[in-house]
């Protein structure tokens, strides 16, 4: 969800402003994936590498955070969104990781959405954290497989997404999802953030439509036989 800093910037506001219309972007767009048949949405709210930014900044992020896990909470409950959260929760404050019990507790048990909040999340941290789950449960080096490695993912419940929408022009992956983008189609918007709706979603998902997506393979139209 990039361009938070840089739509503030541009009307002479500083970050916290931009982040806080992010949310409401965050909101926009989720119902429209529930009116378009989206059904599972990962937001990259907080990288392992948000740290380093300034400190400000950093507690103005986990205030809003955890203002928004709480204001929020019921209508998500009511319009039936399950709530997961991602990242490495232990090295949050003993409040935050609070509040994001009480939120996954209350939706467990949703069924018409899921958001995956990525919160301190980052794709290298997870398969570090993924292969140490390996090594706690003494798995054998020839059981070591793909499907050992996926369900020791946080949340490996989740389907990979079919796409990955990056905004504000960016053109990095940014060490998200890194195992589970594998085969995730990418798509770059020049949009910030914070102007990103329902109209943005649906043109990313028009041009999704377009495209084939071959997972390695090749179809069989287009093998040469000779």
């Amino acid at each position: 969800m990039d361009g938070n800093g840089r739509w503030a910037r541009g009307r002479g506001r500083p970050a916290s402003f931009g982040h806080r219309q992010g949310v409401r972007a965050i909101k926009r767009v989720l119902q429209a994936c529930e009116d378009l048949g989206v059904h599972a949405l990962s937001i990259y709210a907080f990288s392992t590498e948000n740290w380093a930014r300034p400190r400000a900044e950093v507690r103005a992020l986990m205030r809003l955070f955890h203002e928004t896990m709480q204001r929020e909470i019921d209508e998500m409950h009511r319009r039936g969104v399950r709530i997961v959260v991602s990242g490495r929760r232990d090295e949050l404050s003993a409040r935050m990781r609070e509040r994001i019990d009480e939120a996954m507790a209350r939706t467990a048990n949703n069924t018409n959405g899921v958001l995956n909040v990525c919160l301190n999340y980052g794709g290298r941290a997870e398969i570090v954290d993924a292969v140490r789950k390996l090594v706690r449960d003494g798995l054998p080096a020839q059981k070591v497989d793909e499907e050992a490695i996926s369900s020791r993912m946080y949340n490996p419940e989740l389907p990979d997404p079919d796409l990955i929408i990056r905004t504000a022009g960016e053109h990095r992956v940014s060490n998200f999802l890194l195992w589970q983008s594998a085969y995730s189609e990418m798509l770059v918007t020049e949009t910030l953030w914070p102007d990103f709706g329902e109209d943005e979603l649906k043109a990313a998902l028009a041009e999704y439509a377009l495209r084939v997506r071959r997972f390695g393979a090749r179809p069989a139209a287009e093998i040469a036989v000779g």
